[in-house]
Order: structure tokens, then C-alpha cells, then sequence
């Protein structure tokens, strides 16, 4: 019998890369239900974790308390205080490096998420580019588990049941009485983002069918896009802005279906069991952020015939002179099918 009974999991950000820890933990909870684990993230993402068996949250405060270095030593004497037994380091840069180093020393046993940056290198460099899919995230973090004597089994794992609406999101939704698809449209780097027409033309073509379609992202000037998408379709709703954090996953846990790119609601949405088409343009599901439990074929991805340096980066932050308009090569009409024969 292992004689760790606490487990410190540190994930500080991004969104997305904090909602692919959840299906982990939550597999990790059903196989270990007698070992405690505390989530070490930002407050916005206690939510994801919510209703999962024995994982407590700690919301680190980057801006005031735990702030630099000093905020760091901070951190983890105030972490220090909850018996943790081990420390497993899922997002592995300076400052959880810090804080799982003051672990370690303390004498409690550490393991850290190897990215794999030399894999993703090779895929997306120009030459000698090795065009083979690399080791999910997902199954790295089950190997900084089992570096801890927590082999994970990701086939079993169970997904929340879907939330029950308040009357404040059926206010906005109405009640359900066709499938429910979920369209965010936006990503962190123009890259990763579908050409606005081309969705346009998608959005034209599903609402001829008995759906409603709901359009997520945040912020004004995504707002007033997802309204020019929205246009005077009566059975599409713009979400962002009307509902809170909490709310909006409680309606994406009833969608049917979600549309997005390769961004955060891609995971929210896989995290809670829905199912998730996603458009690829300079990224590529090879680099290992495939959503969690989706089929290959739900990733459509621009075409490497007419642009054979695909994919140019893992996070779509590296702009390739003459690939700006590689996600046209996906077309609106096969997005539509692919949504109308698994919606």
C-alpha cells in the first residue's frame, strides 16, 4: 500500500489546458478513492472541478499573496499546512517548479508533466518535418501519476450528468425540444480561427434544420461578431455576456453537440461529456490536444496537399507568410455534414 495519501496537483493556466487535467482527475478519483488530491489553480476554473469525489480546490492568488518569488514561499507554506504527501506538476514551468522544489526538499516525492518538446518540434518544423501524431497530454499527465505509483485507466472514467438549467439560463435558452448546438467561433491566435464568412455559411445552413445553435466567446468585440453571425435567425443565440462562468458550462453540459476550434471550449465542452467537432488551421490534433474522448475524424483540419508545411506550430502563436488562409480549404459544407450526421 502506497503511504501517499494527499496529492498536490499544480495547474495554473491556460483554460483549456486546465479543463484537460479534468477528465485525469476525474479518472483518478473513481481508481483512488481513498487518496485526497488539492487542484492548485487560478479561482476562475474551481468550477471545472466541482462535484469530483475527494479533489479539493486552492485558488492561488498570482496578483497579491503569492506573487513573485516571496508570493511563491508564501504558497507553499500555505499549502505546506494541508499534509500534503506528493506533488504532481502538471503544468511544469518556473513557478510550480518552485513550489514543487520546496517539496522536494521538504522530502515529499515529485513528478512533473514532460511536454514533450522535442516531439512537437519535429512535427511542426518546416524540414524534416515527422508528420506522426505525438503522446496526448492527457496520457502525459496519466504518466506523471504513475511516476507517483497512480497508473490512470482513461477508459474508465465518468462523466457529470448534465446540469440542471435555472430558470435565469431558461430565460435565454428556452426549453429544449430540438438539439442544442454550440458554435465558439474564436480562439487565442488568428490562425486557429475559422474565416467568419465561412461560419456565416455554416450557421446559414444548420439553422434550415430543427436546431438551436448557441454562440459562445467573450468580450465586446467578440459579442458584436457572434450578433453579426447571429444576424435574424430567430433559432440563434448569443451567449457570451448574458450568463456567468458556472451558467455557461451548465449549458454546454446539455448540449448535443459543440462546433469549435482548437481552443478552450473545445475541452470544456469534451470535459463534460459532449460530444465536440473541432477546425484546425496552423495547429494540428497530432500535437497531442486532440479534446479528450473524441473520435479522429470529428478533428477536420485544413488541407497539407495545398499546405504541406501544416501544422507550423503547437499553439498557433507563429504566423507562416502564404498559410493565412490555409482553414479555407475546410469547407463550410463539410463542417455542416459532419455536424448533421453525429449532432
Amino acid at each position: 500500500m502506497s503511504n501517499i495519501k494527499h496529492i498536490l496537483v499544480i495547474r495554473l493556466s491556460a483554460m483549456g489546458d486546465v479543463a484537460m487535467t479534468v477528465p485525469v482527475l476525474r479518472a483518478f478519483s473513481l481508481q483512488y478513492p481513498e487518496v485526497k488530491v488539492t487542484v492548485v489553480s487560478r479561482p476562475f476554473f474551481k468550477p471545472f472541478f466541482n462535484g469530483i469525489k475527494n479533489i479539493d480546490f486552492f485558488a492561488v492568488d498570482l496578483n497579491e499573496r503569492h506573487k513573485g518569488i516571496i508570493g511563491l514561499v508564501r504558497l507553499y507554506n500555505d499549502l505546506k499546512k494541508r499534509n500534503i504527501d506528493a506533488v504532481a506538476d502538471l503544468h511544469n514551468v518556473l513557478r510550480s517548479k518552485i513550489v514543487r522544489g520546496l517539496f522536494a526538499v521538504s522530502g515529499k516525492k515529485v513528478a512533473f508533466t514532460d511536454k514533450g518538446r522535442a516531439d512537437k518540434k519535429a512535427l511542426t518544423r518546416a524540414k524534416n518535418k515527422v508528420f506522426k501524431p505525438v503522446k496526448s497530454m492527457f496520457e502525459r499527465h496519466c504518466d506523471t501519476f504513475t511516476q507517483l505509483g497512480f497508473p490512470i485507466d482513461l477508459t474508465k472514467i465518468e462523466f457529470p450528468q448534465k446540469a440542471i438549467l435555472s430558470d435565469d439560463i431558461l430565460k435565454i435558452t428556452g426549453t429544449k425540444n430540438q438539439k442544442w448546438i454550440g458554435i465558439a467561433p474564436f480562439a487565442q491566435y488568428p490562425s486557429k480561427v475559422y474565416p467568419l464568412d465561412l461560419m456565416q455559411e455554416v450557421i446559414n445552413d444548420l439553422v434550415k434544420t430543427n436546431v438551436k445553435i448557441f454562440l459562445f466567446g467573450g468580450g465586446e468585440k467578440e459579442i458584436l461578431k457572434l450578433n453579426q453571425l447571429k444576424g435574424n435567425h430567430e433559432n440563434v443565440v448569443v451567449v457570451a455576456g448574458s450568463i456567468n462562468f458556472q451558467q455557461e458550462l451548465d449549458l454546454i453540459s446539455n448540449l448535443d453537440l459543440m462546433l469549435s476550434m482548437d481552443s478552450g471550449n473545445a475541452h470544456i465542452a469534451a470535459m463534460l461529456g459532449v460530444k465536440v467537432i473541432t477546425l484546425w488551421g496552423a495547429t494540428h490534433p497530432f500535437a497531442g490536444f486532440k479534446p479528450f474522448n473524441q473520435p479522429d475524424e470529428f478533428c477536420i483540419t485544413a488541407d497539407r496537399k495545398q499546405y504541406p508545411l501544416l501544422p507550423t506550430s503547437v499553439y498557433g502563436n507563429k504566423i507562416i507568410e502564404g498559410y493565412e488562409d490555409a482553414m479555407r480549404t475546410i469547407l463550410p459544407s463539410e463542417v455542416v455534414q459532419k455536424i448533421n450526421s453525429n449532432g
